[in-house]
């Protein structure tokens, strides 16, 4: 189906999206930051709000829900397991189930780890993925709320999303999450040559997002946890994956 989307700046570095379909002139925002960014974008697009997919319940993805329901009356879609932290709630959703945005059809991937009833979002026939805050390009979100085997199979499950799959994510902490990356495979080609796009990218201004799952399974380390030489890495050669994932974040959360 065709489709077209949107992405723009919310806050510091959270990253709003509009997902659309010029079919029936439906469009989604995925989760919904802050309103001014949303409508402006809107705005700029010609497109009307008929949908919010909220990818968890934390406040810098769910407050412009209120506001933006009120100027809209757009339904809001989140996951089952957090609904009662979030307002406005008109579905709810778990693993397995699928929403449809005009005659996009999207399905629900649990993704717990950074809080405990996470989801994203998976268009197949699109080719894209909104991943909330469970992974960033070259990195993932902080274990919240579940524990490091929680948040490894969460990883695990998106990294066997097909490899041209376009991600987006809740957040632009690429440059970050590479110099991190970097001190963990220094001799990693891939990873070497996306930092010096990142740096390219930054100077420009330009979002280093959306990445896809083939970059990611070569440079981020959080999905490369059951690596031999990501082990070695951080001296936990023989550990089971989800010990060496627990190990990088704890590296990570320090860095």
């Amino acid at each position: 189906m065709p489709f077209e989307i949107r992405q723009f700046t919310c806050f510091k570095d959270n990253y709003g999206v509009l997902l659309h379909d010029p079919t029936e002139g439906s469009t989604a925002a995925i989760d919904a930051p802050e309103v001014g960014p949303i409508e402006a974008a809107l705005a700029d697009a010609g497109w009307r709000l008929t949908d919010i997919l909220v990818t968890h319940h934390h406040a810098d993805h769910t407050g412009g829900i209120v506001e933006l329901k009120k100027r809209h009356g757009c339904r809001v879609v989140a996951p089952r397991k957090e609904a009662q932290k979030i307002p406005g709630v008109d579905v709810t959703v778990r693993e397995g189930d699928f929403v449809t945005i005009g005659s996009l059809n999207g399905r629900i991937l649990e993704t717990p780890g950074h809080t405990a009833g996470h989801i994203a979002y998976w268009f197949k026939p699109e080719k894209l993925a909104f991943v909330g805050d469970t992974l960033f390009s070259v990195g993932c979100g902080r274990v919240l709320e579940g524990t490091a085997d929680h948040m490894w199979q969460s990883l695990l499950k998106l990294r066997n999303l097909p490899m041209d799959t376009q991600i987006y994510c809740g957040h632009e902490y690429t440059a970050a999450n590479v110099h991190f990356a970097l001190t963990i495979e220094p001799r990693n080609q891939a990873l070497r040559t996306r930092a010096e796009e990142v740096v390219r990218l930054c100077g420009m201004q330009k979002p280093t997002i959306p990445t896809t799952i083939a970059a990611e399974k070569i440079t981020n380390p959080f999905l490369r946890a059951d690596l031999h030489s990501v082990a070695s890495a951080v001296k936990m050669e023989g550990a089971p994956p989800a010990q060496v994932f627990a190990r990088i974040r704890a590296l990570k959360d320090k860095f």
